[in-house]
């Protein structure tokens, strides 16, 4: 009696951690290739302007295990922009460091190299926000992944 009723819990316990599977909380990964949709401007807190990307723009970013490569298609401008270098994401914070890219890159690179935002990140959406010295939010731009 007292092997079936020890069987019996055991096989219980099973189920009812078997049941539990697939009910963990996963954090969202930055991972995987993002498109742009659209930049907000803010009052130091709250979105006060939404901003949608002109007909044409594209802006593409793509992350891996630690590197970053970022790719923009402006139609009037006739040079395309990009940038590669690493990235690391600490808490709610997003750090890029910029390696090269083009020409306007490289120059811009000059005077700053490390770029770190507020990162909100969904499973399928995040936004980067650029916060000034006294910890105001600015702007940000607003991406979708697609892939």
């Amino acid at each position: 009696m007292k092997k079936s009723v020890l069987l019996f819990t055991l096989v219980f316990i099973f189920l009812i951690a078997g049941s539990f599977k697939g009910h963990e909380t996963t954090k969202p990964s930055i991972e995987g290739t993002w498109e742009l949709q659209s930049f907000y401007n803010y009052d130091g807190e709250n979105v006060i302007d939404t901003i949608k990307k002109s007909d044409g723009y594209r802006q593409v970013k793509m992350y891996s295990k630690e590197k970053i490569m970022w790719t923009r298609y402006v139609p009037d401008e006739p040079n395309g922009r990009f940038g590669y270098g690493s990235y690391r994401v600490a808490g709610n914070s997003l750090i890029e460091v910029i390696e090269y890219g083009d020409d306007d890159m490289m120059k811009a690179l000059d005077t700053m190299r490390n770029f770190t935002f507020e990162l909100i990140l969904k499973e399928d959406t995040f936004s980067q926000i650029t916060v000034d010295s006294d910890g105001n939010r600015t702007f940000s731009e607003n991406y979708k992944r697609i892939d």
